[in-house]
């Protein structure tokens, strides 16, 4: 219902325009090349105005989704920083689930560095 309302507007708006820029021409004087012209430039205006309301349409749906996205931020941040447990817990502990390693075995004894032989390069 409410597109067809839009369609009759349109149409009346486009024969509108045509009458006008017809009227100034002249009746007596009209050839088909100003009708062409007329509904030329009539349907031009009002391509016009469609691509700016469909760019307004976009820029607006797209405005919203980014505000909304942004009080999902603000809520889900301000959720976190309301709890005072996490700034106030110390280091967490996390049991493992691995078996424990085997020890390594007894380092060997350093030798003395006097004991070592040293050898004498010419």
């Amino acid at each position: 219902m409410r597109a067809s309302f839009v369609v009759y507007g349109v149409l009346y708006v486009v024969i509108e325009m045509v009458g006008y820029q017809l009227e100034l021409i002249g009746w007596p004087q009209i050839t088909a090349l100003d009708v062409a012209s007329a509904v030329t430039n009539a349907l031009l205006w009002v391509a016009l105005v469609a691509a700016v309301l469909v760019a307004l349409d976009v820029a607006g749906d797209r405005w919203r989704r980014h505000r909304r996205e942004q009080q999902r931020e603000l809520a889900w941040d301000a959720r976190w920083h309301r709890r005072q447990d996490w700034d106030d817990a110390g280091p967490i502990t996390v049991a493992s689930w691995r078996s424990p390693m085997p020890a390594l075995p007894p380092a060997a004894a350093r030798p003395d560095p006097d004991a070592v032989p040293r050898v004498r390069l010419l």
